[in-house]
C-alpha cells in the first residue's frame, strides 16, 4: 500500500516523525563513530610507550587496521539486498555497534603486555564492526538524501535537501570527534589505556541497545524492492560504468592515494623528539575537529551552490601549503620567529590533520545525486571502501618514503625533504581535476 513515492510526497506528520526519529538514529551513529577519535588516541601512546613499536610499525598498523574498510562494498550489497526482520539498514547499525563493543572490551580486559598481533586482530574487528555501521548510516543519507520527488515543480531543492542532511550527520560527527579527543587529551595521563577502551566500549554497546528498539518502518525511509545480490551486483556494475560516477570515484580515491602520508612520523616527532604532553595533542585535535564542524556550517550555508571541482581543488591545494608549513616547522622557521612548538601543533598540525577530510562533504553530496535509485549502499559504499584502500596505499608509501629518506625513531634529519615531496605529490591530483564535474547535476533532466 505504501509506494516510494506516496512517502515523499504525502503524509505531513507521520513524516516529520519519521524525519525526527531518522535523524536521532542517525545523530547518534555518526556521533559515535566520531568519538571514535577517543579510544584511537589512546591506541597511538600505547602502541608506543606500552609496545615500544617504531614509528614506521605505527604507521603501518594504523594503516592495515583500514584494512576491513576495503569490504564496504560487499556489506553494502548485503545491506541493499539482504533483508532482516523486513529491515535493511537498522539491524546493520546493530551489528557494527556489537562489533565494536565487543573488540574494544577485549582489548579492554587483556593484559598490559598484550601482543602487536592480538591487539591489531581486536582492532581489525573493531573496524569491521565500524565500517558495516557506517556504510547502513551512509546509505540512509543517501536515501534521504534524494527525497524529493521528480513531480516537485523546483528540483534545485534536491541538492538542497542533500546538503542539508549531509551537513547534520557532518556536524554530529564533528561535535563526537571534539568531545572524543577533548576527553582523551585529558584523561589520557590519567586513566589507564584499558579503563579508557572500556568506556568506550560501553558507549557502543548503548548505541546497540538504542538501535534494536528502533523499527526502520518508523524512519520514513523510501521503499525500495528487495533484489537479489546478484541483480544488486549487476545495477552496482552498471552504475559504475556511468562516466560521471566513475570518473569522480576514481579522482578522489586516487587524490588520497599518491600523497605519501607522513602521520606515524610526525606523531614520534612531536612526542618523541619535541616531547609534547600528549594533553597538547588532544587539544590540537579537539581544535582541528572544531573546525570540521564549522566546515559543516559554512558549507550548509554558503558553499553548497559551488561547484564540486573548484571547491574540491581549492581544498587540495590548501593541504599542499599546510604541508610546505610542516616543512618549515620541522626546520625551526617558526621557531626562530618565535612561535612556540606547542602553538603551532595545536593550530596548524590540528587543522592539518582533519583538512583531508573537508573533501569528503561536497564529494559525498555529489555522489549521492549521482547515485541510481536502489543502489545507494552499494555505491557509498564502493566509494568509501576506495578511500579506506587509497589511505591504506598512501599509509605504506609513507613508510617506503620514510625508509628512503632514513627517518628513524631518534633521527628525523630526512624529516624536512620526506614533507616536500609529500606536499608535491598533494598537488598533483588537482591537473586531472576534470574528472569531477562542473556542478552537481540531479537525476532529474527538465529544465523548466
Amino acid at each position: 500500500m505504501v509506494s516510494s513515492e506516496g512517502d515523499v510526497g504525502g503524509g505531513s506528520s507521520k513524516s516529520d516523525g519519521g524525519d525526527k526519529l531518522m535523524r536521532k538514529v542517525l545523530g547518534l551513529g555518526y556521533w559515535v563513530q566520531g568519538f571514535r577519535c577517543f579510544p584511537w588516541l589512546v591506541v597511538s601512546f600505547f602502541l608506543k610507550d606500552g609496545l615500544n613499536v617504531n614509528p614506521s610499525t605505527l604507521q603501518i598498523l594504523q594503516s592495515s587496521a583500514g584494512l576491513p574498510m576495503v569490504g564496504k562494498p560487499i556489506y553494502g550489497l548485503v545491506s541493499d539486498s539482504v533483508y532482516i526482520s523486513g529491515q535493511h539498514r537498522v539491524p546493520y547499525i546493530a551489528l557494527g555497534a556489537f562489533l565494536q563493543a565487543l573488540s574494544w572490551l577485549a582489548i579492554a580486559i587483556s593484559p598490559s603486555s598484550i601482543s602487536v598481533f592480538a591487539i591489531s586482530i581486536y582492532l581489525l574487528l573493531g573496524n569491521l564492526g565500524a565500517s558495516i555501521t557506517e556504510v547502513a548510516n551512509d546509505a540512509i543519507v543517501a536515501e534521504m538524501g534524494k527525497q524529493p520527488p521528480p513531480s516537485t515543480t523546483k528540483h534545485s531543492q534536491q541538492p538542497s535537501s542533500s546538503g542539508n542532511l549531509q551537513s547534520f550527520v557532518w556536524i554530529a560527527s564533528s561535535m563526537g570527534g571534539v568531545l572524543g579527543n577533548l576527553l582523551g587529551g585529558i584523561f589520557i595521563g590519567r586513566l589507564s589505556p584499558q579503563s579508557m577502551f572500556m568506556f568506550f566500549s560501553f558507549l557502543v554497546a548503548l548505541q546497540f541497545f538504542v538501535t534494536i528498539s528502533v523499527r526502520e518502518s518508523s524512519l520514513g525511509l523510501p521503499k525500495n524492492p528487495s533484489a537479489g545480490i546478484k541483480k544488486q551486483l549487476s545495477e552496482l556494475s552498471s552504475a559504475l560504468r556511468k562516466p560521471e560516477i566513475a570518473y569522480s570515484i576514481s579522482w578522489f580515491a586516487l587524490s588520497y592515494a599518491v600523497i605519501p602520508l607522513l602521520n606515524g612520523t610526525m606523531f614520534f616527532y612531536q612526542t618523541q623528539y619535541l616531547k609534547i604532553d600528549s594533553s597538547v595533542l588532544g587539544i590540537s585535535k579537539v581544535f582541528g575537529q572544531a573546525t570540521m564542524l564549522l566546515w559543516g556550517v559554512i558549507y550548509n550555508r554558503y558553499l553548497k551552490s559551488v561547484s564540486p571541482r573548484k571547491l574540491i581543488s581549492a581544498i587540495q591545494a590548501t593541504m599542499a601549503l599546510l604541508m610546505i608549513s610542516d616543512f618549515l616547522f620541522v626546520h625551526g622557521f617558526y621557531r626562530q620567529m618565535g612561535v612556540p612548538d606547542t602553538f603551532y601543533v595545536v593550530i596548524f598540525s590540528g587543522f592539518l590533520e582533519v583538512l583531508f577530510f573537508f573533501k569528503f562533504l561536497p564529494f559525498t553530496v555529489l555522489i549521492a545525486q549521482l547515485c541510481p535509485q536502489g543502489c545507494e549502499g552499494s555505491i557509498m559504499a564502493f566509494l568509501m571502501s576506495a578511500v579506506a584502500l587509497a589511505f591504506i596505499v598512501s599509509g605504506y608509501l609513507g613508510v617506503a618514503l620514510a625508509s628512503y629518506v632514513k627517518i628513524t625513531g631518534s633521527d628525523f634529519s630526512g624529516f624536512p625533504f620526506g614533507l616536500l615531496v609529500q606536499a608535491a605529490c598533494t598537488l598533483l591530483p588537482i591537473f586531472w581535476s576534470s574528472c569531477i564535474p562542473e556542478y552537481v547535476k540531479t537525476k532529474d533532466k527538465r529544465k523548466e
